[in-house]
């Protein structure tokens, strides 16, 4: 196996795995945050052949079952519903609400391990849950996040290619180029032109992931004070977590408040399943064995979408217009009445509605409940409540909405405007860096059980209608 690839701790040795594997120089002599605590790729591996077995099984004596149905509705709205995915990290129930592991966001924000004298969960904990399974110890935590702070030095290249981009150019298109462009560093890409064994892609995706994370808050921030401020962007504090670095790098460490909101963020937006377009385009593209640069940069351009990412951006342009005819008069009537004018004039009332949830999301509940801590008097905020308390009778009324309750995206705008990051333009770039703790978990497991490509089916219309006996 190639020397270049590189391990959390010691040399990795399992029943399917027979070589050792090197750190790089930019993670020599770093280890694990303690020599009696297990690494995340060591964790992972452990539990690696139960997994495979476990599917294994799975196919060989259920395989035949059919487990849904297609309707033709299905095939002309998007693949809506359709079972066809498998994503481990998170299940998304109509009722329940997004689940990561199996856990509630309450439970993660109960049990995931938190900075001394944080309230939030870190997001170095969600990615070990999501990777693994299991809630991590602080020291697990405390390891990761010294590793991806080891891991975070930018190329140079890459530097200057963000450096270069016009201000003009969306920060999202400029996010999509910095990680394609960290194709240049990819362990996977180039074991695999040597030639490396299937069960070791794993391996070399784990660490492409894990120096991909590292290196977005620093790429992130680059993009945001080139475009908005001075261009100078603070170093990592190798001591401190990644939300913290994120915030600091963005120009906001000093205010703890804000730190923890990118803590929350950073958890709340990682993963909500792999049907979305985000999660499903990097699982597409990773299929096809691309690496996880590559793969991660698809999953971003589909977020960048005004149907996806760019839903915040949205809410909160909208709630500025809202702002600006009903100023301070914030009554139910007047909040209702400017409801009406939206939908009577063909617009939708953004940040409500959702594909799967039938209630209100709970990570807009996380966020709401940040806001009464953090903010209550702030007057946007009061805005933001008013509307949830009216927008649902409203859109009942209305009955064109199947989901009348409010999403994610109507409240993160409004949290990081109140802070000062009032750039909308910018903030899908945030999501972007909070889906990569979601979706490359997901890639190092597909390639850890030998996931094929992705290729399903298609048929013309007229096939379609042969399909169902229908006369065109």
């Amino acid at each position: 196996m190639a020397s270049s690839l590189r391990l959390g701790s010691s040399a990795l040795r399992t029943s399917f795995i027979s070589k050792p594997i090197v750190q790089s120089a930019a993670y020599n002599g770093l280890r694990c945050y303690s020599a009696k605590t297990k690494s995340l790729k060591e964790t992972f591996a452990d539990k690696l052949p139960a997994e495979i077995e476990k599917v294994k099984k799975l196919k060989k004596e259920h395989g035949s079952k059919v487990i849904g149905e297609v309707t033709l509705d299905q095939v002309y709205g998007g693949a809506r519903g359709i079972k066809s995915l498998v994503w481990e990290g998170s299940v998304l129930d109509p009722m329940d609400g997004i689940r990561f592991r199996g856990k509630t966001i309450e439970e993660c924000q109960e049990l995931l391990p938190k900075a001394p004298g944080g309230e939030e969960p870190l997001p170095e904990g969600l990615f070990w849950l999501l990777l693994t399974g299991e809630v991590p110890s602080e020291a697990q935590v405390r390891g990761l996040s010294a590793e991806w702070a080891a891991r975070s030095d930018v190329p140079k290249f890459v530097e200057e290619l963000i450096d270069r981009c016009p201000s003009t150019l969306h920060p999202m298109a400029q996010f999509s180029l910095a990680v394609t462009a960290l194709e240049h560093e990819s362990a996977f890409a180039k074991a695999y032109a040597k030639g490396i064994n299937k069960k070791e892609y794993w391996q070399y995706t784990f660490e492409d992931s894990m120096d991909l994370i590292a290196k977005l808050p620093t790429i992130a921030a680059r993009i945001y004070r080139n475009v908005y401020k001075d261009g100078k962007v603070a170093p990592v504090q190798k001591d401190k977590d990644y939300g913290f670095n994120l915030a600091n790098q963005l120009g906001f460490g000093e205010n703890k408040d804000f730190v923890e909101l990118m803590r929350l963020y950073l958890t709340i937006h990682s993963d909500h399943e792999g049907g979305n377009v985000s999660a499903h385009a990097t699982h597409l593209v990773g299929s096809a064995l691309s690496s996880p640069m590559l793969s991660l940069a698809a999953g971003l351009n589909g977020l960048a979408g005004p149907l996806h990412g760019l839903a915040n951006q949205e809410v909160l342009n909208w709630l500025q217009e809202m702002k600006k005819v009903v100023g301070n008069d914030i009554s139910d009537i007047s909040i209702k009445d400017y409801l009406w004018s939206t939908l009577n004039a063909g617009r939708v009332v953004p940040g409500y509605g959702h594909a799967v949830l039938r209630k209100t999301d709970p990570r807009y509940v996380s966020q709401r409940q940040f806001a009464l801590r953090h903010l209550p008097d702030d007057p946007m905020f009061k805005l933001v409540s008013q509307v949830f308390k009216i927008a649902p009778p409203v859109l009942i009324e209305h009955g064109k909405t199947k989901n009348p309750w409010p999403n994610v995206d109507a409240h993160s705008g409004v949290l990081l405007q109140y802070y000062g990051l009032t750039e909308a333009n910018y903030y899908t770039v945030l999501f972007g860096v909070s889906r990569a703790l979601g979706v490359l978990p997901q890639l190092i497991i597909d390639r850890a059980l030998g996931m094929p490509i992705e290729r399903p089916k298609s048929f013309s219309t007229e096939a379609y209608a042969k399909l169902v006996g229908a006369q065109l």
